[in-house]
This record gives C-alpha cells, sequence and structure tokens, in this order.
C-alpha cells in the first residue's frame, strides 16, 4: 500500500499557489492525502467529483466520443480554472486542474487502463498522461498510482521540486507536454527575447525591464541561499531585484519549456522572474540596459578569466568593453567553492575596469549553499 506523501502534502500546503480541482474516475485519494495535512484550506477552493457522465459533460460543455482523453483533461482544467478565479479575489496565483481516468473496478474493462490530467494556470495547460499495465494492480493500486501522479501535477503547479516518485513498472511512463498561452508561445517561438512572471501567475513582456537587479540562475531548485542574497543584494543596491532564469545556459543543455515552468513556479506568491534565452552576460546586458549583475565570486573570476577567452586578454577587454557600453555593473558575494572561500579579490580584473565589479560585504552575506548538493540528497 502507497504510503500517505505527507512531507510533499506539507510542502505544497507552504506555497502560495491555490486550485479548484475536477476529477473523474480516479483521483479522491489525492485528496484526501491534501485533506489529511492540516493547511488544505491555503491550497484547495474546491473540488469536484464529476463521477456520472452527465457531471462531466456540464463541466466540459461537450460530449466527448472519449471521456479519459488529453482533450477532457484540458476542459475540467479550464472549467476548473474560471472557477478558481470566480472564488478567489486576492490577486494571488491560481490554477485549475482536470483529472479523467478510468481504473480497475468490479466488472472486466475492455479497453486500457489510463488516465489524463492537465493543470491550467498562466502559462498555459500543462498536461500529464498515463497508460496502467492493465491487471498489475487492484483497483487500490491504481488509484494510489494515479493520485501520486496528481499530487505531482499539483506538486509542480506550486513550485514544490521534487515531486513524488512513482511506483512505475516495465513498460509505463508518464508523458508530459506543455500548450503555452500566445505570450508564452510567442517566447518560446523565439518571437519575444524574453518573459515576465509576476509573482501573481501573470505573464508580461512590456516594456523591458531596465536599470535593475538581476540575479540569474538555473534555480533546480531555489533554495533560502538565493532568496537570502536577493534580499541582501536588493537593500544593497537599493533598486528592484528580478530573478533570471535562462533556459539557454553555456556549458549546460536547453532547458524546454515544460521544465523551465516548474522552476518559474517555485518564485509563486513570493517574487518576479524573468525568463530568457541568453546564456551571456553580453546577451542580458543588451536586452535589460543599466542593470547591476548579482554573481557569485567563481563567477566573476569566470567573466575576466583569459581562458575563456582563447588565452586572449585582449579579448577579456573587449569583452568587457561591450559590457560596460551597456551600463552593465557587477555585484559579487563571496561563496565556498570546491572547500575553499572565494571573493571577488580572487577575480583578476583587468585594470581600468574594477569599477563595474563591486563586493558584497562578506558579513552581509554570503552564499555556501548549492544546489547540486540539494539534488544530490534527492536520490
Amino acid at each position: 500500500m502507497t504510503a500517505e506523501p505527507t512531507e510533499l502534502v506539507t510542502a505544497i500546503h507552504a506555497t502560495a499557489p491555490r486550485m479548484t480541482m475536477n476529477f473523474a474516475g480516479a483521483g479522491s485519494l489525492a485528496l484526501a492525502w491534501l485533506h489529511g495535512v492540516g493547511g488544505s484550506s491555503r491550497t484547495i477552493l474546491e473540488a469536484t467529483d464529476r463521477y456520472t457522465p452527465a457531471s462531466l459533460v456540464e463541466a466540459v460543455g461537450f460530449t466527448p466520443e472519449r471521456f479519459t482523453s488529453s482533450r477532457v483533461a484540458a476542459a475540467l482544467a479550464e472549467q476548473a480554472y474560471r472557477r478558481a478565479r470566480q472564488l478567489a479575489d486576492d490577486g494571488g496565483p491560481l490554477f485549475g486542474l482536470g483529472c479523467t481516468a478510468t481504473i480497475a473496478t468490479d466488472r472486466s474493462k475492455r479497453g486500457e487502463h489510463r488516465c489524463q490530467l492537465a493543470v491550467r494556470d498562466g502559462f498555459g495547460v500543462a498536461h500529464y498522461g498515463l497508460t496502467l499495465r492493465k491487471g498489475a494492480r487492484d483497483r487500490r493500486g491504481e488509484e494510489a498510482l494515479v493520485s501520486l501522479l496528481l499530487l505531482r501535477a499539483v506538486a509542480d503547479a506550486c513550485g514544490v521540486l521534487p515531486g513524488p516518485e512513482l511506483p512505475l513498472l516495465a513498460g509505463e511512463a508518464v508523458t508530459t507536454s506543455l500548450e503555452p498561452t500566445p505570450k508564452a508561445q510567442a517566447f518560446a517561438a523565439g518571437d519575444h527575447p524574453w518573459l515576465l512572471l509576476r509573482a501573481d501567475g501573470r505573464l508580461e513582456q512590456e516594456p523591458a525591464p531596465r536599470a535593475v537587479a538581476l540575479f540569474s540562475g538555473s534555480f533546480n531548485p531555489l533554495h533560502d541561499g538565493h532568496r537570502g542574497l536577493a534580499r541582501v543584494a536588493a537593500e544593497h543596491l537599493g533598486r528592484p531585484l528580478l530573478f533570471e532564469l535562462p533556459l539557454r545556459n553555456a556549458d549546460k543543455s536547453e532547458i524546454a519549456l515544460f521544465e523551465a515552468r516548474r522552476r518559474a513556479l517555485q518564485f509563486a506568491g513570493g517574487h518576479d522572474v524573468l525568463l530568457t534565452r541568453a546564456p551571456l552576460f553580453l546577451e542580458k546586458a543588451e536586452l535589460f540596459a543599466e542593470s547591476v549583475f548579482v554573481i557569485g565570486a567563481d563567477t566573476a573570476a569566470r567573466i575576466v578569466a583569459p581562458r575563456f577567452y582563447d588565452d586572449d586578454p585582449q579579448q577579456v577587454r573587449t569583452a568587457l568593453d561591450e559590457l560596460e557600453a551597456t551600463g552593465a555593473r557587477f555585484l559579487v558575494a563571496a561563496r565556498q567553492h570546491g572547500g575553499e572561500l572565494l571573493t571577488l579579490a580572487a577575480a583578476e580584473v583587468p585594470a581600468g575596469y574594477r569599477d563595474m565589479f563591486e563586493a558584497l560585504p562578506e558579513g552581509a552575506f554570503r552564499l555556501d549553499l548549492s544546489s547540486t548538493d540539494i539534488r544530490a540528497g534527492w536520490d
């Protein structure tokens, strides 16, 4: 029997997003898990069990040829999203969830046992699909698996990483996809260079932020070290700070929009976050002029290290000239790296460019946490 995911549900209830849910055929155990931990009213606005066909048809507005489909799940999620906006009046982040499933019952079914989930939020509609190995579990086991997948979708929408591990059998796999909103689609297609996710879940593309502090990272996951540095940097600089999540990175594989949504939603209810396709500081500086980049001392050392410029000091100076022309500056935090404390003093900034780099006093903040170390603890 699947153990109750109490720790995950507690983490979900600690986040800002709230939801309305429509489910049909399975998912009641997920609702019980969510209500089984105190604080569920912070997450759940309303949940409706669409158990008869007439109830489901009423919710989606059409009679589907196939009740367990991604189209039906998306329609249930859309209705739930509209309902959430009716019920909530405080402007916080919201999402609607739709789940439709066909699982083991007291009679034999000719078709597959499967489920389709959808989440509608400011990014669009996130889809999750799973076909279960028929006959491998009893009804309770299939209900538990569908409910765990439902909790994964909720965790993603609330920015809780990682989601639950699913006890899948050989041949079973969860499929995921994202139908983006027009703004998210324009960004995904490269028609717009950036996308701003507001803390309340709204997406914006105009106007371009200017003269802000930018804290760039992969945020996999976002942790207290990131939050602490952002708070101290904003206070030190006296200007608003935006987190930036680049989908492209100079030394990492590109982040797909589905995954970028998961990471960006970690900021929901707390901070605004920019999504860009700009891996290089010069590209970022050209997009967001006169900005200050908040970085660690290890990153500062790489910015001015000749080995990253074909061992050519002139290329370093050219790069710094181009950055300086945009009005870019850098605020550098000390951090532990490779077992030693690195500060701005470790970066060999060429003469004539030192005014572009400012050290954040070590007593004000030191970045010691590592997302890599946190992910290692997930295994």
